[in-house]
Protein backbone atom coordinates (compact mmCIF):
# COMPACT_ATOMS: atom_id res chain seq x y z
CA UNK A 1 0.00 0.00 0.00
CA UNK A 2 3.00 2.32 0.28
CA UNK A 3 3.08 2.80 -3.45
CA UNK A 4 -0.46 2.79 -4.78
CA UNK A 5 -0.40 1.98 -8.47
CA UNK A 6 -3.85 3.49 -8.88
CA UNK A 7 -3.17 5.38 -12.10
CA UNK A 8 -1.99 2.33 -14.02
CA UNK A 9 -4.86 0.30 -12.58
CA UNK A 10 -7.37 2.81 -13.87
CA UNK A 11 -5.80 2.97 -17.31
CA UNK A 12 -8.32 0.23 -18.05
CA UNK A 13 -11.13 2.68 -17.44
CA UNK A 14 -9.69 5.02 -20.01
CA UNK A 15 -9.79 2.29 -22.65
CA UNK A 16 -13.15 0.79 -21.76
CA UNK A 17 -15.17 3.69 -20.38
CA UNK A 18 -13.68 6.76 -22.05
CA UNK A 19 -12.44 8.30 -18.79
CA UNK A 20 -9.37 10.38 -19.61
CA UNK A 21 -6.31 10.38 -17.35
CA UNK A 22 -6.57 14.03 -16.29
CA UNK A 23 -10.15 13.49 -15.09
CA UNK A 24 -9.07 10.37 -13.24
CA UNK A 25 -6.24 12.29 -11.50
CA UNK A 26 -8.72 14.96 -10.42
CA UNK A 27 -11.04 12.34 -8.94
CA UNK A 28 -8.17 10.63 -7.13
CA UNK A 29 -6.99 13.87 -5.56
CA UNK A 30 -10.52 14.81 -4.50
CA UNK A 31 -11.10 11.41 -2.86
CA UNK A 32 -7.80 11.54 -0.97
CA UNK A 33 -8.40 15.11 0.21
CA UNK A 34 -11.79 14.02 1.53
CA UNK A 35 -10.01 11.30 3.55
CA UNK A 36 -7.47 13.82 4.87
CA UNK A 37 -10.26 16.17 6.00
CA UNK A 38 -11.91 13.35 7.94
CA UNK A 39 -8.59 12.27 9.48
CA UNK A 40 -7.02 15.66 10.25
CA UNK A 41 -10.01 18.06 10.00
CA UNK A 42 -8.20 19.89 7.18
CA UNK A 43 -6.29 19.20 3.97
CA UNK A 44 -4.78 22.67 3.58
CA UNK A 45 -1.23 21.74 4.65
CA UNK A 46 -1.11 18.55 2.55
CA UNK A 47 0.31 18.08 -0.94
CA UNK A 48 -0.94 15.20 -3.09
CA UNK A 49 1.42 14.30 -5.91
CA UNK A 50 0.18 11.97 -8.63
CA UNK A 51 2.68 10.75 -11.21
CA UNK A 52 0.76 9.61 -14.32
CA UNK A 53 3.88 8.24 -15.99
CA UNK A 54 5.00 5.99 -13.13
CA UNK A 55 1.47 5.40 -11.94
CA UNK A 56 2.14 6.18 -8.27
CA UNK A 57 0.72 8.57 -5.70
CA UNK A 58 2.37 10.40 -2.78
CA UNK A 59 0.92 12.36 0.15
CA UNK A 60 3.12 14.93 1.92
CA UNK A 61 2.24 16.83 5.12
CA UNK A 62 3.82 20.29 5.59
CA UNK A 63 4.48 21.45 9.17
CA UNK A 64 6.41 24.26 10.85
CA UNK A 65 9.21 23.45 13.34
CA UNK A 66 8.57 24.89 16.83
CA UNK A 67 10.46 24.60 20.08
CA UNK A 68 9.83 21.55 22.23
CA UNK A 69 6.75 21.83 24.48
CA UNK A 70 5.33 24.63 22.26
CA UNK A 71 3.38 22.42 19.85
CA UNK A 72 -0.25 23.59 19.89
CA UNK A 73 -1.50 21.92 16.65
CA UNK A 74 0.23 18.61 15.92
CA UNK A 75 -1.12 18.64 12.39
CA UNK A 76 0.48 21.94 11.38
CA UNK A 77 3.40 22.06 13.88
CA UNK A 78 6.24 19.68 14.78
CA UNK A 79 8.63 19.87 17.71
CA UNK A 80 12.29 20.49 17.08
CA UNK A 81 13.20 17.07 18.54
CA UNK A 82 10.76 15.25 16.20
CA UNK A 83 11.93 17.28 13.21
CA UNK A 84 15.58 16.44 13.85
CA UNK A 85 14.66 12.74 13.85
CA UNK A 86 13.81 13.29 10.20
CA UNK A 87 16.80 15.52 9.44
CA UNK A 88 19.36 16.80 11.97
CA UNK A 89 19.74 20.11 10.12
CA UNK A 90 16.21 21.37 10.88
CA UNK A 91 15.84 24.45 13.08
CA UNK A 92 12.93 26.33 14.62
CA UNK A 93 10.78 28.21 12.05
CA UNK A 94 11.65 25.99 9.12
CA UNK A 95 9.11 23.98 7.10
CA UNK A 96 9.14 20.19 7.27
CA UNK A 97 7.62 18.04 4.53
CA UNK A 98 6.87 14.52 5.71
CA UNK A 99 5.55 11.70 3.54
CA UNK A 100 2.34 10.06 4.81
CA UNK A 101 1.79 6.36 4.11
CA UNK A 102 -1.60 4.75 3.75
CA UNK A 103 -0.91 2.49 6.75
CA UNK A 104 -1.04 5.54 9.00
CA UNK A 105 -4.71 6.08 8.15
CA UNK A 106 -5.73 2.64 9.32
CA UNK A 107 -7.38 -0.28 7.56
CA UNK A 108 -10.93 1.04 7.92
CA UNK A 109 -10.07 4.44 6.42
CA UNK A 110 -8.30 2.83 3.46
CA UNK A 111 -11.28 0.54 2.83
CA UNK A 112 -13.63 3.53 2.93
CA UNK A 113 -11.36 5.38 0.50
CA UNK A 114 -11.44 2.53 -1.98
CA UNK A 115 -15.23 2.30 -1.78
CA UNK A 116 -15.54 6.05 -2.25
CA UNK A 117 -13.19 5.93 -5.22
CA UNK A 118 -15.11 3.05 -6.85
CA UNK A 119 -18.38 4.96 -6.35
CA UNK A 120 -16.95 8.12 -7.89
CA UNK A 121 -15.60 6.18 -10.86
CA UNK A 122 -19.01 4.59 -11.39
CA UNK A 123 -20.75 7.99 -11.26
CA UNK A 124 -18.19 9.41 -13.66
CA UNK A 125 -18.71 6.49 -16.01
CA UNK A 126 -22.49 7.02 -15.95
CA UNK A 127 -22.16 10.76 -16.56
CA UNK A 128 -19.79 10.17 -19.48
CA UNK A 129 -22.13 7.57 -20.97
CA UNK A 130 -25.07 9.99 -20.68
CA UNK A 131 -23.15 12.81 -22.37
CA UNK A 132 -21.79 10.51 -25.07
CA UNK A 133 -25.22 9.24 -26.15
CA UNK A 134 -26.95 12.57 -25.57
CA UNK A 135 -24.79 13.88 -28.41
CA UNK A 136 -25.75 10.87 -30.55
CA UNK A 137 -29.54 11.35 -30.45
CA UNK A 138 -30.80 10.96 -34.03
CA UNK A 139 -27.68 9.02 -35.14
CA UNK A 140 -27.50 5.37 -36.19
CA UNK A 141 -25.72 2.99 -33.84
CA UNK A 142 -25.07 -0.73 -34.09
CA UNK A 143 -24.91 -3.27 -31.32
CA UNK A 144 -25.19 -6.93 -30.47
CA UNK A 145 -28.32 -8.47 -28.99
CA UNK A 146 -27.53 -9.62 -25.46
CA UNK A 147 -30.98 -10.51 -24.17
CA UNK A 148 -34.49 -10.64 -25.64
CA UNK A 149 -37.47 -9.91 -23.42
CA UNK A 150 -41.17 -9.68 -24.17
CA UNK A 151 -41.33 -5.88 -24.14
CA UNK A 152 -37.78 -4.91 -25.11
CA UNK A 153 -34.40 -6.08 -26.35
CA UNK A 154 -31.14 -5.45 -24.49
CA UNK A 155 -28.30 -4.50 -26.86
CA UNK A 156 -24.61 -4.01 -26.06
CA UNK A 157 -22.50 -1.53 -28.05
CA UNK A 158 -18.79 -1.94 -28.83
CA UNK A 159 -17.90 -0.82 -25.28
CA UNK A 160 -20.53 -3.12 -23.73
CA UNK A 161 -22.76 -0.22 -22.73
CA UNK A 162 -26.41 -1.26 -22.39
CA UNK A 163 -28.93 0.04 -24.93
CA UNK A 164 -32.66 -0.70 -24.98
CA UNK A 165 -34.87 -1.30 -28.02
CA UNK A 166 -38.53 -1.37 -26.84
CA UNK A 167 -41.08 -3.49 -28.67
CA UNK A 168 -42.94 -0.30 -29.63
CA UNK A 169 -39.81 0.96 -31.42
CA UNK A 170 -39.28 -2.24 -33.42
CA UNK A 171 -40.39 -2.68 -37.02
CA UNK A 172 -43.24 -5.21 -37.34
CA UNK A 173 -41.50 -8.36 -38.49
CA UNK A 174 -38.37 -7.72 -36.45
CA UNK A 175 -37.17 -10.94 -34.84
CA UNK A 176 -33.97 -10.99 -32.84
CA UNK A 177 -31.84 -13.70 -31.29
CA UNK A 178 -28.91 -13.37 -28.91
CA UNK A 179 -25.78 -12.48 -30.88
CA UNK A 180 -27.64 -10.74 -33.74
CA UNK A 181 -26.33 -7.37 -34.89
CA UNK A 182 -28.97 -4.64 -34.71
CA UNK A 183 -28.96 -1.23 -36.36
CA UNK A 184 -31.15 1.59 -34.98
CA UNK A 185 -31.08 5.28 -34.14
CA UNK A 186 -30.67 6.75 -30.68
CA UNK A 187 -34.19 7.99 -29.95
CA UNK A 188 -33.70 9.52 -26.50
CA UNK A 189 -31.42 9.40 -23.47
CA UNK A 190 -32.83 9.66 -19.96
CA UNK A 191 -31.19 9.76 -16.52
CA UNK A 192 -33.26 7.61 -14.15
CA UNK A 193 -32.06 7.18 -10.54
CA UNK A 194 -28.63 8.46 -11.59
CA UNK A 195 -28.41 5.75 -14.26
CA UNK A 196 -28.50 6.61 -17.97
CA UNK A 197 -31.21 4.86 -19.99
CA UNK A 198 -30.52 4.83 -23.74
CA UNK A 199 -33.58 4.16 -25.89
CA UNK A 200 -33.20 3.08 -29.52
CA UNK A 201 -35.76 3.15 -32.33
CA UNK A 202 -36.21 1.48 -35.71
CA UNK A 203 -39.67 2.95 -36.36
CA UNK A 204 -38.74 6.65 -36.24
CA UNK A 205 -38.77 8.61 -39.50
CA UNK A 206 -35.21 9.70 -38.69
CA UNK A 207 -34.04 6.09 -38.92
CA UNK A 208 -35.25 5.90 -42.52
CA UNK A 209 -33.60 9.25 -43.23
CA UNK A 210 -30.24 8.12 -41.77
CA UNK A 211 -30.40 4.89 -43.81
CA UNK A 212 -30.82 6.94 -46.99
CA UNK A 213 -27.83 9.09 -45.97
CA UNK A 214 -25.73 5.94 -45.65
CA UNK A 215 -26.79 4.54 -49.03
CA UNK A 216 -27.03 7.74 -51.12
CA UNK A 217 -23.81 9.82 -51.20
CA UNK A 218 -25.66 12.79 -52.71
CA UNK A 219 -27.85 13.02 -49.59
CA UNK A 220 -24.86 12.71 -47.28
CA UNK A 221 -23.04 15.45 -49.22
CA UNK A 222 -26.07 17.75 -49.14
CA UNK A 223 -26.72 17.74 -52.91
CA UNK A 224 -30.10 16.07 -52.30
CA UNK A 225 -32.34 16.90 -49.35
CA UNK A 226 -35.05 14.75 -47.82
CA UNK A 227 -37.86 17.26 -47.36
CA UNK A 228 -40.59 15.06 -45.90
CA UNK A 229 -41.16 11.47 -44.78
CA UNK A 230 -44.46 9.65 -44.24
CA UNK A 231 -44.10 6.17 -42.86
CA UNK A 232 -46.11 3.25 -41.55
CA UNK A 233 -43.26 1.07 -40.20
CA UNK A 234 -42.99 -2.37 -41.75
CA UNK A 235 -45.66 -1.61 -44.34
CA UNK A 236 -44.94 1.34 -46.59
CA UNK A 237 -43.27 4.75 -46.69
CA UNK A 238 -43.22 7.80 -48.95
CA UNK A 239 -40.17 10.04 -49.13
CA UNK A 240 -40.16 13.47 -50.79
CA UNK A 241 -36.72 14.55 -52.02
CA UNK A 242 -35.34 17.68 -53.65
CA UNK A 243 -32.09 18.38 -55.52
CA UNK A 244 -30.23 21.68 -55.46
CA UNK A 245 -28.40 20.71 -58.65
CA UNK A 246 -30.50 20.60 -61.82
CA UNK A 247 -28.17 17.99 -63.24
CA UNK A 248 -29.09 15.50 -60.51
CA UNK A 249 -32.32 13.51 -60.64
CA UNK A 250 -33.12 13.15 -56.92
CA UNK A 251 -35.50 10.21 -57.32
CA UNK A 252 -33.14 8.33 -59.63
CA UNK A 253 -30.20 8.94 -57.30
CA UNK A 254 -32.12 7.60 -54.30
CA UNK A 255 -33.36 4.51 -56.12
CA UNK A 256 -30.02 3.75 -57.76
CA UNK A 257 -29.18 1.62 -60.77
CA UNK A 258 -31.80 -1.15 -60.95
CA UNK A 259 -32.89 -0.21 -57.42
CA UNK A 260 -29.50 -1.05 -55.91
CA UNK A 261 -29.47 1.79 -53.39
CA UNK A 262 -33.03 1.61 -52.16
CA UNK A 263 -32.83 -2.19 -51.93
CA UNK A 264 -30.46 -1.98 -48.96
CA UNK A 265 -32.86 0.37 -47.15
CA UNK A 266 -35.88 -1.84 -47.90
CA UNK A 267 -34.01 -4.94 -46.71
CA UNK A 268 -33.02 -3.28 -43.41
CA UNK A 269 -36.67 -2.32 -42.82
CA UNK A 270 -38.01 -5.86 -43.33
CA UNK A 271 -39.16 -5.27 -46.93
CA UNK A 272 -41.00 -2.04 -46.18
CA UNK A 273 -42.16 -0.63 -49.54
CA UNK A 274 -40.68 2.82 -50.17
CA UNK A 275 -41.95 5.34 -52.72
CA UNK A 276 -39.60 8.21 -53.57
CA UNK A 277 -41.18 11.32 -55.11
CA UNK A 278 -39.94 14.74 -56.21
CA UNK A 279 -40.78 17.42 -53.68
CA UNK A 280 -42.56 20.61 -54.77
CA UNK A 281 -44.01 23.58 -52.91
CA UNK A 282 -47.02 23.43 -55.26
CA UNK A 283 -49.62 21.69 -53.08
CA UNK A 284 -51.78 20.38 -55.94
CA UNK A 285 -48.80 18.93 -57.74
CA UNK A 286 -47.44 17.49 -54.50
CA UNK A 287 -50.75 15.71 -53.85
CA UNK A 288 -50.70 14.30 -57.39
CA UNK A 289 -47.19 12.95 -56.88
CA UNK A 290 -48.04 11.60 -53.43
CA UNK A 291 -51.01 9.62 -54.83
CA UNK A 292 -48.87 8.03 -57.51
CA UNK A 293 -49.46 5.68 -59.39
CA UNK A 294 -53.06 6.94 -59.62
CA UNK A 295 -53.72 9.54 -62.35
CA UNK A 296 -55.73 12.48 -60.99
CA UNK A 297 -58.27 14.36 -63.16
CA UNK A 298 -58.93 17.31 -60.87
CA UNK A 299 -58.16 18.62 -57.36
CA UNK A 300 -60.18 21.08 -55.28
CA UNK A 301 -58.15 22.48 -52.35
CA UNK A 302 -59.26 24.18 -49.16
CA UNK A 303 -56.06 25.72 -47.82
CA UNK A 304 -57.68 26.99 -44.63
CA UNK A 305 -58.99 23.58 -43.59
CA UNK A 306 -56.10 21.69 -45.22
CA UNK A 307 -58.45 19.43 -47.14
CA UNK A 308 -58.30 18.24 -50.74
CA UNK A 309 -61.07 16.75 -52.88
CA UNK A 310 -59.45 14.56 -55.53
CA UNK A 311 -61.42 13.45 -58.59
CA UNK A 312 -60.34 10.42 -60.60
CA UNK A 313 -61.64 8.12 -63.25
CA UNK A 314 -63.32 5.04 -61.75
CA UNK A 315 -60.44 2.81 -62.86
CA UNK A 316 -57.95 4.95 -60.87
CA UNK A 317 -59.76 5.05 -57.53
CA UNK A 318 -58.46 1.73 -56.18
CA UNK A 319 -54.86 2.73 -57.00
CA UNK A 320 -55.27 6.08 -55.24
CA UNK A 321 -56.66 4.45 -52.11
CA UNK A 322 -54.21 1.54 -52.17
CA UNK A 323 -54.32 -1.78 -50.37
CA UNK A 324 -55.89 -1.28 -46.96
CA UNK A 325 -56.05 2.47 -47.65
CA UNK A 326 -52.26 2.78 -47.21
CA UNK A 327 -51.59 4.91 -50.30
CA UNK A 328 -54.10 7.66 -49.51
CA UNK A 329 -53.18 7.59 -45.81
CA UNK A 330 -49.49 8.09 -46.53
CA UNK A 331 -50.25 10.76 -49.13
CA UNK A 332 -52.20 12.69 -46.49
CA UNK A 333 -49.31 12.33 -44.02
CA UNK A 334 -46.77 13.46 -46.61
CA UNK A 335 -48.71 16.53 -47.81
CA UNK A 336 -50.39 17.53 -44.55
CA UNK A 337 -53.80 17.57 -46.25
CA UNK A 338 -56.85 15.41 -45.54
CA UNK A 339 -57.54 13.85 -48.93
CA UNK A 340 -60.97 12.66 -50.05
CA UNK A 341 -61.20 10.62 -53.25
CA UNK A 342 -64.16 10.95 -55.63
CA UNK A 343 -64.99 9.20 -58.88
CA UNK A 344 -65.71 11.36 -61.88
CA UNK A 345 -69.42 11.00 -62.63
CA UNK A 346 -70.01 9.90 -66.19
CA UNK A 347 -73.12 11.01 -68.07
CA UNK A 348 -74.78 7.64 -67.92
CA UNK A 349 -73.94 7.18 -64.24
CA UNK A 350 -76.06 8.37 -61.29
CA UNK A 351 -74.82 10.01 -58.10
CA UNK A 352 -75.63 8.03 -54.94
CA UNK A 353 -77.30 11.07 -53.39
CA UNK A 354 -80.09 10.61 -55.94
CA UNK A 355 -81.08 7.39 -54.10
CA UNK A 356 -81.49 9.04 -50.66
CA UNK A 357 -85.21 8.23 -50.70
CA UNK A 358 -84.50 4.50 -51.12
CA UNK A 359 -81.15 4.07 -49.35
CA UNK A 360 -80.55 5.37 -45.83
CA UNK A 361 -78.21 8.43 -45.72
CA UNK A 362 -75.73 6.77 -43.31
CA UNK A 363 -75.29 3.86 -45.75
CA UNK A 364 -74.62 6.32 -48.59
CA UNK A 365 -71.95 7.98 -46.39
CA UNK A 366 -70.33 4.60 -45.70
CA UNK A 367 -70.18 3.88 -49.42
CA UNK A 368 -68.72 7.32 -50.16
CA UNK A 369 -66.01 6.78 -47.55
CA UNK A 370 -64.68 3.84 -49.55
CA UNK A 371 -64.69 5.82 -52.80
CA UNK A 372 -68.12 4.80 -54.08
CA UNK A 373 -70.14 7.91 -54.79
CA UNK A 374 -72.03 6.76 -57.89
CA UNK A 375 -74.29 3.83 -58.73
CA UNK A 376 -71.88 2.24 -61.18
CA UNK A 377 -68.94 2.58 -58.76
CA UNK A 378 -70.87 0.37 -56.31
CA UNK A 379 -71.96 -2.16 -58.91
CA UNK A 380 -68.41 -2.52 -60.27
CA UNK A 381 -67.25 -3.95 -56.92
CA UNK A 382 -67.92 -7.58 -56.10
CA UNK A 383 -70.41 -7.96 -53.19
CA UNK A 384 -67.88 -9.86 -51.06
CA UNK A 385 -65.22 -7.20 -51.59
CA UNK A 386 -67.72 -4.42 -50.85
CA UNK A 387 -68.72 -6.16 -47.60
CA UNK A 388 -65.08 -6.27 -46.48
CA UNK A 389 -64.53 -2.60 -47.26
CA UNK A 390 -67.71 -1.27 -45.64
CA UNK A 391 -68.55 -3.85 -42.92
CA UNK A 392 -72.15 -3.77 -44.19
CA UNK A 393 -74.30 -6.92 -43.91
CA UNK A 394 -74.55 -9.14 -47.01
CA UNK A 395 -78.33 -8.66 -47.06
CA UNK A 396 -77.92 -4.87 -46.99
CA UNK A 397 -75.44 -4.95 -49.88
CA UNK A 398 -77.73 -7.22 -51.92
CA UNK A 399 -80.65 -4.83 -51.34
CA UNK A 400 -78.51 -1.81 -52.36
CA UNK A 401 -77.36 -3.56 -55.54
CA UNK A 402 -80.94 -4.42 -56.50
CA UNK A 403 -81.99 -0.77 -56.05
CA UNK A 404 -79.09 0.49 -58.17
CA UNK A 405 -79.55 -2.16 -60.88
CA UNK A 406 -83.20 -1.24 -61.19
CA UNK A 407 -82.18 2.32 -62.05
CA UNK A 408 -80.26 1.19 -65.11
CA UNK A 409 -82.72 -1.50 -66.12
Amino acid sequence: MKNLNLISNFAEFKELKNIDKSTMIGVLEEVFRHMLQKQYDTDENFDIIINPDKGDLEIWRNRVVVADNEVQNPNSEISLTEARKLDETYDVGEDVAERITLESFGRRAVLSLRQNLASRILDLEKANLFEKYKDKVGEIVSGEVYQVWKKEVLILDDEENELLLPKSEQVPGDFFRKGDTVKAIVSRVEMINNTPKIILSRTADEFLERLFEQEVPEIYDGLITIKRIARIPGERAKVAVESYDDRIDPVGACVGMKGSRIYSVVKELRNENIDVVNYTANTSLMIQRALNPAKISNIVLDSDKHTAAVYLKPSEVSQAIGKGGLNIRLASMLTGYDIDVYREVEEEDVNLDEFSDEIEPWIIEVLKNVGCDTAKSVLEIEPQDLAQRTDLEDETIAEIRNILKAEFE
